[in-house]
């Protein structure tokens, strides 16, 4: 499949997603968690100084899940795993913000899509997660 098969076939295609919305809704968004009393702290402890590296495999990050452009290479899974401290309220908390933040910088059909994937792509590490504690049945 070549880049125009994948351009066309992307889901954020038919929803009007560009990469310049993804970099604006990414940085809108994870400036809200700088800030935020409960998901700041973990984030500074996880991110550091690397914040500019973050946003920019962020912004890959959606691009390859949206407009499925194969930007993003990591490990996303595992990388949670590593991350102390995480819960199903840290989580709740980021799809809140993360829903008002796609709410204000996209429009309708492209953040319902980018909210629907975020509630999909959450609930997959929280399960991963806890698999890792071995809380999962």
């Amino acid at each position: 499949m070549d880049a125009a098969d994948r351009a066309r076939l992307a889901p954020g295609t038919a929803a009007g997603v560009t990469e310049p919305m993804i970099e604006a809704l990414v940085h809108a968004f994870y400036g809200k968690v700088r800030r935020d009393p409960a998901l700041g702290p973990i984030f500074d402890r996880v991110i550091g100084d690397g914040w500019d590296e973050h946003l920019a495999r962020m912004c890959d990050f959606w691009s390859s899940v949206l407009l499925m452009t194969g930007r993003f290479k990591g490990a996303p899974m595992a990388a949670h795993i590593q991350v102390g401290g995480i819960r199903g309220t840290h989580f709740a908390h980021w799809l809140h913000l993360f829903g008002q933040t796609a709410d204000e910088v996209c429009p309708p059909p492209a953040a319902a899509l980018f909210k629907v994937r975020a509630e999909m792509i959450a609930q997959s590490l929280q399960l991963g997660i806890a698999a890792s504690r071995g809380e999962a049945a």
